[in-house]
């Protein structure tokens, strides 16, 4: 089976002359294989196409694919937008009193799926607007096929988090209206620390503020299925575990599905889950359920031994010990302690040192400074008491990027640094953030993903001592976090330079790190730093904060959290052990 996907919005054929038609072998014998549609766009019939490949080569501007698909998944076809649009096979299973957890990258049809199953996107089994009883008839035989006749029939309680939680920051009002149960709204917003804003206007509500009044309608519903799609953006580790709680609480009574990129957050929250793969903004597969353990070390091995697939050239590792050794430590610069006060926060810092070539994590609560910290050290402000003065060139990633309009990304990128087309900048840096296909795309156009790793690579762009990227998962999928993990260590290796990361991503500072910064105190009141402790010091600190515990899992080696309250868990509480012993 071979399907044609047409990238409409990559598509310009205003600035080409239709290479994809005036090249193609079959409609130079005579064939209609590709025409032009009404839109001016072209069409590719999948059924006449040969499989050359030569319009995707002759096309400018890299907006045609043509892959090749088992013949089995033509009967799981679930859902397709258009011709030469993405297609979905098949679909996630709820299941009753547990949590079912979806994992996959950016594009490949997790949101598409979650629609569906809460009825807000009827599946269209590639067809044109089948009528339910042949919906239904397709999933005879199956879990789905009773599930989807309960949908169609509207016997099925649905409550959704969306994905982009700035839908209700557009629905206006006070955050107390936002819920109909005032008894109940109560309790959820003590739960998720969001009672003290209820009063406030939704408009004037931060990103995590946002992401946790969402996590709290959805609860607060009164469902038979409950679908959360991404509950962890913009929300520190401690408001992730309360949110995960919460979640784990309403799967008792009720049938959950989760989609998160959040490894540790799916570890600790899911029992099953399905294995996303295809390719982005082509094609989606949604695989069979797994046990979570099996499917994140499937996921991350890049193999899935029962459907015999393998999505991904290179497996994920992760290194056996955690703590690395120093063995040579040269002191970079060294700075005093400072204070800087605002309003209602007040930051106190003792002081430390940054060593030549390390990576140090930046870990802690929302609004306790870590940010302000960041950009203290980056000259962006300046402290109240004491001074600083690193002496050192310092390239810096802010958490919240602006937008650079007018301008396209190799533009961008090109006036940054004069490396920009080498063979050296597109190994190590353009290829590993897989850029290549937004270097001729404009800033403004990017999404919050592609923005983050185009700023990640304007930050390590620039020639510096120190190099301090704040939050840089944000918004990353499960597979690009790995790969931005693995090409900052190794930047950091091969230019003998110091990095600093400020992440809520426990996998990402847990993989990166060398040594820890532990940020304490009293969210938008005050904060102060502990360390810099070496990394099982530093864990096991800010761990115990956290509440939760890491062990190693014997076949990946890739951190785990343990349940909360299982027996793992209960025994390295007690030995005062929250950081993973070394196998």
């Amino acid at each position: 089976m071979r399907i044609a996907i047409i990238d409409k919005d990559r598509c310009q054929p205003r600035k080409c002359t239709y290479e994809c038609q005036r090249f193609c072998p079959k409609v130079r014998t005579g064939d209609e294989t590709v025409i032009i549609g009404n839109d001016r766009k072209p069409v590719i019939s999948e059924e006449l196409c040969v499989g050359c490949g030569i319009c995707i080569k002759k096309c400018p501007f890299d907006a045609i694919m043509i892959i090749q698909l088992s013949e089995e998944l033509r009967e799981r076809e679930t859902h397709r937008y258009g011709a030469n649009g993405f297609a979905l096979y098949g679909l996630p299973i709820p299941q009753e009193g547990r949590v079912t957890g979806i994992l996959g990258q950016n594009g490949i049809g997790k949101t598409t799926a979650i629609r569906i199953l809460a009825g807000d996107l009827k599946p269209n089994l590639g067809g044109e607007n089948p009528p339910w009883d042949e919906i239904i008839s397709h999933y005879r035989g199956s879990e789905l096929q009773e599930y989807m006749r309960r949908i169609s029939r509207g016997e099925i309680r649905v409550a959704q988090k969306p994905q982009h939680i700035d839908l209700i920051a557009s629905m206006g009002g006070d955050v107390h209206e936002l819920f109909p149960d005032e008894r109940e709204v109560n309790e959820l917003a003590s739960r998720l620390d969001i009672d003290h804003i209820l009063d406030r206007r939704v408009a004037d509500l931060s990103g995590g503020e946002l992401q946790r009044v969402a996590i709290a309608m959805c609860i607060s519903k009164d469902a038979d299925f409950y679908f959360f799609d991404e509950i962890t953006p913009y929300l520190d580790i401690h408001q992730r575990i309360k949110a995960a709680k919460l979640i784990r609480e309403i799967s008792k009574e009720s049938t959950v599905v989760i989609v998160e990129h959040d490894l540790a957050i799916l570890d600790l929250l899911a029992d099953a889950v399905h294995i996303a793969y295809g390719a982005p903004g082509g094609y989606g597969v949604i695989a069979h359920p797994k046990g979570v353990r099996v499917g994140i070390n499937e996921y991350l091995r890049g193999f899935l031994p029962e459907e015999n697939i393998r999505i991904r050239p290179e497996e994920i590792k992760f290194e056996v010990h955690a703590p690395r050794a120093q063995k040579e430590i040269f002191v970079l610069a060294q700075f005093d302690g400072f204070m800087k006060r605002y309003p209602e926060f007040t930051l106190d810092i003792e002081g430390g040192e940054v060593r030549r070539g390390e990576v140090m994590g930046i870990v802690g609560p929302n609004a306790i400074g870590k940010t302000t910290f960041a950009k203290i050290l980056a000259g962006l402000i300046k402290p109240d008491v004491g001074s600083i003065d690193l002496d050192l060139k310092i390239s810096y990633k802010p958490q919240y990027i602006k937008r650079e309009r007018d301008i396209r990304v190799d533009k961008f990128l090109r006036s940054i640094t004069e490396r920009f087309g080498s063979s050296y900048y597109n190994t190590e840096i353009v290829r590993p953030l897989q850029l290549e296909r937004l270097l001729d795309q404009n800033m403004a156009d990017l999404s919050g993903g592609e923005l983050q790793r185009v700023a990640i690579a304007a930050c390590l762009s620039r020639e510096a001592d120190l190099y301090i990227l704040d939050e840089p998962s944000a918004h990353l999928d499960v597979e690009q976090r790995a790969l931005a993990t693995k090409m900052i260590r190794r930047f950091a290796e091969n230019n003998d330079v110091s990095v600093m990361i400020v992440d809520h991503d426990i996998y990402m500072i847990d993989l990166l790190s060398d040594r820890l910064m532990v940020f304490e105190g009293e969210p938008s009141v005050k904060g102060n730093a502990l360390g810099p402790f070496e990394m099982r010091e530093g864990m096991n600190c800010f761990l115990k904060k956290v509440e939760i515990t890491f062990r190693r899992d014997e076949e990946s080696k890739r951190p785990r959290v343990n349940k909360l309250g299982s027996k793992l868990d209960r025994e390295q509480k007690a030995k005062g052990e929250y950081y993973y012993q070394e196998l």
